[in-house]
């Protein structure tokens, strides 16, 4: 079942993370646990088999996606590729956990408003893909998609 799961997961970001690089729309995200903006939106360490990574208060991993570090940290996955990996959103300033350094915290603008936790200038997402706290499913998928190390950098392990 997970690995059905899993290949369903990699053809839809097949699909998704192609062309639509206009941003004109931003998509909805997953469920409704990582689309609804927080008030203040706490940034984590956790442990994994990749070390430590980051991830929210509920354990869940946060990403980053190489063509936004290609943009200088601008957010680029919109569209039906934010359905498959929905933003980490925020109303108020992000918080950084015990661990991590609240000078690498940030946020940026998407291009629908919706304001977009940052670390080390990295837009963060979550993966649709993961079904608990603690997964890291999208770790390396498609050579773009990687989890955080509290350094504020990618970790190229897959």
């Amino acid at each position: 079942r997970r690995t059905l799961t899993l290949v369903a997961a990699c053809v839809v970001l097949f699909a998704a993370c192609g062309g639509d690089e206009d941003g004109t729309e931003a998509g909805g995200g997953g469920g409704a646990e990582t689309t609804q903006a927080q008030e203040e939106a706490t940034v984590e360490v956790a442990s994994a088999d990749l070390g430590d990574i980051l991830a929210d208060p509920d354990g869940n991993t946060l990403y980053m996606f190489v063509p936004d570090q290609e943009q200088n940290g601008e957010p680029t996955c919109y569209d039906d590729c934010a359905e498959a990996w929905p933003a980490l959103e925020a109303e108020g300033e992000p918080v950084a956990g015990e661990g991590l350094d609240q000078s690498l915290l940030g946020s940026v603008e998407r291009t629908d408003g919706a304001t977009q936790v940052t670390y080390n200038d990295l837009p963060l997402y979550y993966f649709s893909g993961d079904e608990a706290a603690g997964d890291t499913n999208g770790q390396g998928l498609m050579d773009v998609w990687y989890v955080v190390s509290p350094e504020g950098e990618p970790v190229d392990q897959t």
